[in-house]
This record gives C-alpha cells, structure tokens and sequence, in this order.
C-alpha cells in the first residue's frame, strides 16, 4: 500500500518532493542518476554541493520515501525465505482440498510480483535512494546501512518480469501445480450466459421440492472466489513459471481460456496489467516461445471479438436471476438460512461482472466496438447488488440462528465420525480436530436470541495450521488422502462465517471500491443512468456505493484516509445533489402544468364563455361562425382520451417523477465515512429553493415595464403549486409540509436563504413605484365607495387597471401571500415615505412658526387672521404632502383590513383575543401599554385609534375627490395622533382644539367676497365633516358646537349640482 502511494505521489508534479523539481538540483539529480548506486559522496562536493546545503531537510522529507523502498526490500527477502521453506517441504496445493493454504499461496505470488511492478513503475526510484543515501552520509559520515542492498535490488529490477521469471524457475512445480488445480473450477465459472440459464443457476424455486434444502458444494468457499482473483493468479503465475506452457498441455489450455476473458487484470487498484502486451513482450524474447506468442495474438483477438458480448449477457442474466433470488428471499427470509450461499455466489458474480466492465471501460479507449464497454443497464445491476447486502444484514439473526443449528447438530457429529474414521491421525493433528468437534458441540440456539458475539477465528486458523501441516510431503497424515475431511471442514468454516462473519463476507464478496479509482467511469455510469428513464429507480446504488469507499483504506496507510474519505463524501453528494435537482426540476415542472390547468379556471377566463352562450341565438341568426376559427377548449378537456396509447406531457412527467421518487425514497438513511446520509433532506433543500424561485417567477414581475401579476393570480398559482406538492409527501418520502413551510416563510421576508428578491419585496416596490405613485400625482383616484384606487382613462396611453390590484379580494390575496411579516415589511417602507413627505412638512412649519403660533392665539378674532392667513408661505405644498400622506395612509388601511380578514379566516381562536385586548385600551391607559396593545392589534390588520407603524416611524425622525384631496382626513388624523403620542400629549384636547380652529377659520371664509378665495369652499366643509367621520376622537355633536350643520347639508346640495353639471366622472365622494 505505502509503495502505491508513493508511485501516484512520485507520478504526479504536485505532489512530488521539491528537491526534484528544483533547478539548482539539476546537476546534483542528473550526478545522482548517472552513478547509482556508486555515489562518490566525499569527493563529488562539485556537483554535490546544493545536496550539502539541504541535507538536513532532505533527510527529513525523504525518510518515509526511503524507508518504503527498505520494506519492498525486507518483504523480498520474506518471501524468498518463505517460497523455498515451501519447496524443501515440497507443499503440495489443491484448491479444492486445502483451500486458505493454496490461496494464501497464490496471493503471495501475487502480491510480491505486483510490489515488484509497481517499484519499476516509479520513475524517481534511483534519485530518491540516491539523494538520501548521500544526505545521510553528508549529516552522519556514513551511508544507510541498507542502501548497498538496496541499489542493488532496484538495479536488478530495472527489468522486473525478466529478474522474477528467473527467481521463480525453481518454484515452478508448486505453482503449476497450484494453478491446475483451479482448472475445473476456472472453467465452471467461465460458463456463458446460456450455461448459466441452462442450470437455472442461483435459482431458488426452480425445483419446488427442493426449496428449503441446504445450499451445500465440496467446495463452498470456491462458489464465491472472485473471477479477477483467479485470472491474476493464473496471468501472473504462468508469466513467472512459463515453462510449464510448453511441456504441460493442461497448463496451456488453463493458460488461454484465461488470456481469452479479459485485456486487463489488475495489480492494485487502479493500476493494471495488459495481459497480452506483457505476455507477449516477454516471450517474443525467449527462444522457443514461437507458438505461445501465436497463442497470445489469437487468444487476444478472440478477448477483442468476443468478451464484450460474452460479459454483456452474462451481466444481462444476472439482472434477471438476482431480481427473482431477491424477490424470493425478500418474501420468505427464512430461505436465507439454507440458501445464504446463493446470496454470497450472486454477490460475488455481480461484482466480478460490474469489476470487469469497470477496468476495461476505463481502459479500451480505441475500439471498433465501444458498446462491449458500455452498459446503460448498469445501475440496475448495483442496485440488486445494495438490496442484496441489504437483505443479509437485516436478516442476519435468521442466518445465525441456522447455521448454529447447522454446525451443532450436524457439522460436529459429521466431523466426529470422520475422525474416529481416519487411518493414521496424529496426536497433534487429533488435538486439533477434537478442539473442532468440541467447539461445535458446545454452541446452543439461545446464544443467537441472546445477542452474543461468535468468534471463530480461532478455529479458523487452526484448521489452516492443520492444512499447512497436512500438506507437506513427510506427513504423516496427508489431507489430499482424505478428501472427506476436507469437504466438512471446508463447510464448517463457511457455517462458521455465517456466525461471525457475515460483513466481512458481504465485503470479500461485493465490495466496489474500485470506483474509487475510477471515478471517471463512475460517473459516466451516472450520468448514462440519468439519460435512461428506465435506469432512474435504480440511481440511488450511486449514493450507496460510496459506503464501499471506506473498504480502500488501510491502517498502515492513515495518511491516505482523509483523501479517500473526501472522495467518498463528495462523490456521494453530487450524486445526491443530481438525482434532487432532476427530482425537483420534475416535481416544479408538473406543479407549472397544474398551474396552467388551474388559471383556466380563473374567473376572467370564463367571459367568453358567456358572451358566447348569450348571444348564441343571435350569431345564428345574423351569420354562420367563420371557418378556420379556433375553438377554446374547455377546462378538463385534457382528461378525455380517444386513445389510451396517446401519451401527455403530464404522463411522461409523471412517470419520470415515479421513477425518480423510487429512488431518492429506497433507503432512509446509510452512511458513509462515518457521516449519516439523508436522501430526502436534500431532495427537500432542493425542492425548497426551487419552490421560492418559482414564487418569484409566478409574480412575472418586469422592472422595465412595470408589470407584475395580480395577487389573486399570483394566489391561484401558488396554490396549484403547494397542492401538488403535499401530494408527494407519500411518494418522495420528503416532508412537504416542511418545505411548503419555509419556502412560504421565506416569501414573507425581504430576501430568501439565498439572499433573492421574495414577492414581499417585488409587490412592495411596485405599489409603492407604480401605483401609489400614479396616485400621489392625480392618474390614480382613491373611490371609498368601491374600496378601491381606479385608473382615470386617458386618451392615447395604455396603464394598467388599479382596481385590478387594490380592490377588496386583490388585498385579501396580497395578505395571504406576504403573511404578517410582509405586511409588515410593506408598512415600513410605506412608513418610510409618509416620514420623508413629514420631514418637509415639519420645514414649512419652521418656515411658518411665528405665523402659526399668533394664528393659534388670536383665531377668534376675524380682522387679524383675515391679514395673517395671507402670510403663511407653502400652502398649497402642505396640501400636496399631505395628501400624499393620506394616500399612502388610505392604500395601508386596506391592505390591513385585507390582513385582518385574512387572520379571521385563518387564525379565528387568536383574532377573538386581540380584538378583546384592544377593547380594554381607553385614553388614560399608559402610553407604552397601549402601544404595546396597538402593534399586536395592528400585525393582526386590525385598525387601532393610533398607528403604531407611524409612530415608530416618526419617532426615528427625532432627526373621493379629483385629486385624492379626501385622503387629506387620513393624512390628520393618524399623523397627529402619531405626533400627539410621540410628544406625550392629550390627543383629543389638541383635535377639539384642531377642530374649533378650522371651524373659525372656515367661518370666516362665508364673510369673504374674493371668488378666488372661497374657491371649492364647499367641498372644503364636508372635508370637515370626513375628519370627525375618521377620527375615533371627535363626534358630530363637537362638530356641530362650533360649526353650524346647515352649512354642511348645504354644501352637499352644491357639490351634488355641480358634479351633475360638469360630469366630472372622476370626482367621486
């Protein structure tokens, strides 16, 4: 593992030591390279000397790379001591006999020659030992003590297939010997796909009667040895020992029905072997190879013509053997007791299909045939494998418990009678196997109920003692002679294995962590997935299979375990981050479809509808309907099908979104590096983000032209959108409420998690922009009497209809929309503008101070208010601000009493209360306590005597007519009671007051006789009746103390002549 490493270090600039990509070690490099290993260190100063001055930093950074070459070194050395220890003994190996010794034989074999390969892979080998070794000895006065050794190995190895063949001459009957025993096994799981449906392989009711009978072999470990182990033992072990292919014919055909499956083997994880090319250089240089290097360019041509089909349909049984294994178990569990081999075979068949195809995709990148290489169908094939391991772990209880009975009262009387049978049986070998027998007997059901942890390794490594034993030529009990012992004991360490072992199995047997090392392929797998509708239930195997990532890490390399782990984590997250957008992408645009079918039940739709049915008679009888002219369907006419066969753009969504929620809602949770993993949170993150975009998108708000969405509209469309969407809860295994929750949360605030506009901000500025400020200049008219600001028609410009977006419903569907925070939100910026036109208002009151003052004192005296009204400066600007005020003001009332309808509606059990509270506030109440009471009345639309809203907001100062003149009375009465209150004053003294001034006033104007002066004089009267009408404070008898109502009953009669002979359709009071 510590040499992989160090060769992707080594490969790869960005990680290479910095000592060898510097330009000052240059000559030191090339010195170092050009005299391996005979480095002259004391009298090579000249092209040694930046080494000298870096020696210490040297040593420190290429300690670990030196010392890995000095393990490959001391490994070398174990294993030759350990091979002719093996060929002294003249070790005899069966696969099928002595099965852990043969395989721990070959796996060395395999393992040192692969360490071998990949040090000559490692380009930077000689200037690493070199440069170390010289630092060393510039620092101590003296060379490493392995590095002699060393050099030397890394100079034999400069060719290693050539320097193993010859090390390994010697050894060649063993191995030979080792691999032929695989022959009858190699050549079983070679079988094609029309064997395996042939034997009905893995098939559990393909006889009846035999349901429920152990899943037994002679060689149960063989059933689920890995395809690629045994071809690399067989490609490496007939590479190292070749001579055997030219004397020994059964060597040969193993050879090339070996060299016929596959064009890669691989050594260590992404790392491969090109079985031909290598073959083939090798033995082009050996002399009587001639017919072995035919052999390869045949076996070679037949891999390239033929594998890819012979593994694309076996992949294809698979699919549906392993389906019907796991519908069956998943049915009826108890068949995993006798059947637990078939879920271990099918595992281990899965994962040498899915290994091969991964190694060859990754690495045929030209051929005539790309498909052989390519499986749109791959997903199915990892996500059997998933449910599969998932069936065993959640059934392992029911595995234990039968295979404890098994090895109880079965496995151990069997074994008993086996020994008492054997002819010759040494003390030792007699100690062991009676240990067996003891062991086995001693297991009881209750220990399985109980929940306590086996432990059968032991025996396990016992039995493989005694295969080692039993194995050697001078024996005396040879286990090959008693072939019955093997078979039992064989199946007593696999029933053990059921009790102990059940993950390790799953991971010896179906472990992908492969993909970690060919994340490419990995996610051009996906990606060919996504494109597969049929393929999509099957996407989450992706997800899950980063779990396997975990498997690649080694606790001799902890050094690699956060690289791998970024990996696994990162990798498992954008699979899941996909399989949510598309998920979402899916739900969104069926919501859109709902939505489109839900406007055509929209009330302005249905006008044609009836103008048709009204003047039908009359269109027959005046002219015949023009040809060619489109017939509007009817809402619902998408539900009638002539032709089932005929399918919608709703039924492709729809089976798009199945397919999808089978996948994202396969597995509540899994884990992967220790972290939990949640499918459904982030199809709910997702479906969140799209939600709050797509609220956005329904305003259709245009900041160009200034159009948006009536909020009734907007509300309709909404509602289709949340209505669909609570109706997945079931299906998508999200929580709809949730996410319906935070994304209608979020609309209610200025911006979203995402820091985007929200509807509450877009329908804020365009009432404030558009129609408050078309209002504010005269365009827009408030008309109390249809609660609602009309448009006045202008001849040649188009604008929108105000009374489209103001009227009663249109307020009640903006409040269901923002919620209380977004009326809130809307206040505040309404409240905003009211204090701007304040502050200008408060500089003309500067302006007029001394004026005001002496007219508040002296308004009973006629002669001097006649000389002092003409002083005051601005008049007509106060009008204008404060009518601005009212209008303002008078849009904020109806958007509350929007919000309070809505509350009722909605929230009638707290609506009670707040009204009631409100109640109990009087004039003598504490100021802050009425407040208080007012800001809670006021977030629930209710209307209070004082606006809180204005009052905070000036307090942050402390720095139907034509013209919307009747919004003046709003503009007085809230504004000063906001005042009033903020300055701690009795608000009804100083409107009596307000009121007996203006009346004066007023009076006064009846003695005047400049016509420009008693201009609108009657209007101006019933305007003094709208401010008492407004205000909670005054009432008509105060009125009527200081201001004749004759007058006002007069003035009505005026202003009702005059409007009938103007016909002013816009003056509406």
């Amino acid at each position: 593992m510590d040499l992989e490493v160090l060769l992707r270090t080594c490969s790869d600039p960005k990680s290479k030591p910095p000592f060898l990509l510097e330009k000052s070690m240059e000559s030191s490099l090339k010195y170092i390279n050009k005299k391996f290993p005979n480095i002259d260190v004391r009298n090579s100063t000249q092209h040694l000397g930046p080494v000298h001055r870096e020696k210490a930093e040297i040593i420190r950074f290429l300690t670990n790379y030196y010392q890995s070459f000095v393990d490959v070194m001391e490994f070398r050395d174990h294993v030759y001591e350990l091979l002719n220890t093996i060929d002294a003994c003249q070790c005899r190996f069966d696969i099928t006999v002595n099965f852990d010794f043969t395989r721990s034989y070959l796996d060395l074999i395999v393992t040192y020659t692969s360490v071998i390969l990949l040090l000559s892979r490692i380009e930077d080998r000689r200037l690493l030992i070199g440069m170390y070794n010289c630092a060393h000895e510039m620092l101590h006065g003296h060379g490493d003590p392995s590095f002699a050794r060393l050099g030397q190995m890394v100079l034999e190895y400069d060719h290693p297939l050539k320097k193993l063949t010859e090390e390994f001459g010697p050894h060649t009957k063993a191995v030979s010997g080792a691999l032929l025993s695989l022959h009858y096994l190699f050549v079983r799981r070679n079988h094609g796909a029309e064997q395996w449906r042939s034997a009905q392989l893995l098939s559990v009711i393909s006889s009846p009667p035999a349901m429920i009978n152990p899943a037994n072999s002679d060689t149960m470990a063989c059933e689920y040895l890995s395809m690629e182990v045994m071809e690399r033992w067989i490609i490496i072990g007939f590479l190292l020992c070749h001579g055997c292919l030219n004397s020994n014919s059964e060597c040969q055909k193993l050879w090339k029905l070996c060299l016929q499956g596959s064009l890669y083997i691989t050594l260590i994880r992404d790392d491969v072997l090109q079985v031909h090319k290598v073959t083939e250089d090798l033995f082009s240089s050996m002399k009587g190879y001639g017919k072995r290097v035919a052999d390869i360019k045949e076996s070679k041509e037949h891999a390239i013509a033929n594998s890819g089909q012979f593994h694309s349909q076996r992949r294809q049984f698979l699919r549906m053997a392993v389906k019907e294994l796991q519908a069956v178990l998943s049915d009826e569990p108890g068949l995993l007791g006798p059947k637990a081999l078939f879920a271990f075979m099918a595992l281990s068949f899965i994962r040498d299909e899915v290994t091969w195809l991964v190694r060859h995709t990754e690495n045929v990148t030209k051929t005539k045939t790309p498909e052989d290489y390519a499986d749109s169908s791959i997903a199915e094939l990892l996500f059997l494998l998933e449910e599969l391991r998932a069936l065993v772990r959640k059934h392992t209880k029911v595995i234990q418990q039968y295979h404890l009975q098994y090895l109880a009262r079965f496995d151990a009387l069997l074994l008993s009678d086996i020994i008492q049978n054997l002819s010759v049986c040494p003390e030792e070998e007699s100690i062991i196997m009676s240990s067996f027998v003891s062991t086995l007997s001693s297991l009881n059901p209750k220990q399985v109920d109980s929940g306590e942890k086996f432990e059968f390794s032991g025996l396990r490594l016992d039995w493989f003692r005694l295969q080692a034993y039993t194995s050697v030529a001078k024996a005396p009990l040879h286990l090959h002679e008693n072939p019955d012992l093997a078979k039992v004991m064989n199946l007593i360490v696999f029933h053990s294995r059921m009790l102990d072992s059940v993950e390790k199995m799953l991971v010896e047997t179906s472990d992908l962590s492969i993909f970690c090392f060919h994340l490419r392929t990995f996610e051009k797998m996906f990606a060919v997935t996504l494109e597969e509708p049929t393929m999509l239930r099957y996407a989450i195997a992706f997800p899950l299979i980063c779990a396997h990532f975990v498997h690649c890490t080694h606790e001799m390399c902890p050094e690699e375990y956060p690289h791998l782990k970024n990996h696994g984590l990162h990798h498992c997250n954008s699979f899941l981050e996909e399989l949510a957008k598309q998920t979402s992408n899916c739900v969104l645009e069926i919501c859109a479809e709902q939505r489109n079918l839900s406007e055509q039940l929209l009330p302005k739709h249905c006008a044609t509808t009836i103008s048709k049915a009204k003047n039908k008679k009359t269109m027959k009888q005046r002219q015949t309907p023009r040809k060619g002219e489109p017939e509007r369907d009817k809402p619902g006419a998408e539900s009638h099908r002539k032709n089932r066969s005929i399918v919608t753009n709703m039924d492709k969504l729809h089976l798009t979104l199945t397919e999808l929620a089978l996948t994202m809602n396969h597995v509540h949770s899994f884990s992967v590096f220790e972290h939990t993993i949640f499918p459904a949170e982030y199809l709910s993150s997702h479906l969140e983000t799209r939600l709050n975009r797509a609220i956005v998108w329904l305003a259709g708000y245009n900041a160009s032209t200034q159009e948006i969405v009536r909020p009734s509209e907007l509300l309709a469309g909404v509602k289709a959108y949340i209505g669909f969407i609570q109706s997945l809860a079931q299906f998508v295994g999200a929580d709809a409420s949730r996410i319906i929750r935070n994304a209608l949360l979020q609309q209610t605030q200025p911006l979203d998690s995402s820091g985007d506009q929200t509807i509450t901000t877009l329908y804020t500025n365009w009432y404030l922009e558009s129609l408050l400020r078309q209002a504010s200049s005269g365009t827009i008219l408030l008309s109390p009497a249809m609660q609602a600001f009309v448009s006045l028609p202008r001849e040649g410009e188009q604008s929108f209809s105000a009374e489209e977006y103001s009227d009663i419903s249109e307020m009640r569907a903006l409040a269901e929309l923002l919620g209380p925070y977004g009326m809130k939100f809307l206040s505040e910026n309404l409240m905003w503008h009211v204090t701007s036109q304040i502050v200008e208002l408060k500089k003309l009151v500067v302006e007029n101070m001394d004026v005001l003052v002496q007219i508040r004192s002296n308004f009973s005296k006629p002669g001097l208010m006649a000389s002092l009204l003409p002083q005051l400066m601005g008049a007509e600007n106060v009008l204008k601000r404060m009518t601005i005020i009212g209008v303002i003001l008078s849009f904020r009332a109806m958007a509350q009493e929007g919000l309070r309808e809505v509350f009722s509606s909605h929230c009638p059990f707290l609506m009670g209360p707040i009204e009631c509270l409100k109640e109990f506030v009087t004039p003598d109440t504490d100021i802050k306590v009425t407040l208080s009471v007012f800001e809670l009345a006021s977030a629930a639309g209710v209307g209070c005597d004082i606006d809180p809203a204005l009052v905070a907001a000036i307090a942050n100062l402390k720095a139907g007519y034509n013209n919307n003149i009747h919004c003046l009375t709003k503009a007085i009465i809230q504004v000063s009671a906001a005042l009033f209150t903020l300055y701690n004053k009795n608000i009804e003294t100083h409107l009596k007051e307000f009121l007996v001034v203006a009346s004066v006033s007023l009076l006064q104007l009846g003695q005047e006789t400049d016509k420009l002066k008693t201009r609108n004089r009657e209007s101006i009267f019933l305007l003094m009746r709208l401010v008492v009408e407004e205000s909670s404070f005054l009432t008509l008898d105060m009125l009527e103390s200081c201001f004749p109502y004759v007058l006002l009953r007069n003035a009505y009669r005026e202003v009702s002549r005059a409007f009938h002979l103007n016909r002013v359709p816009a003056s509406t009071h």
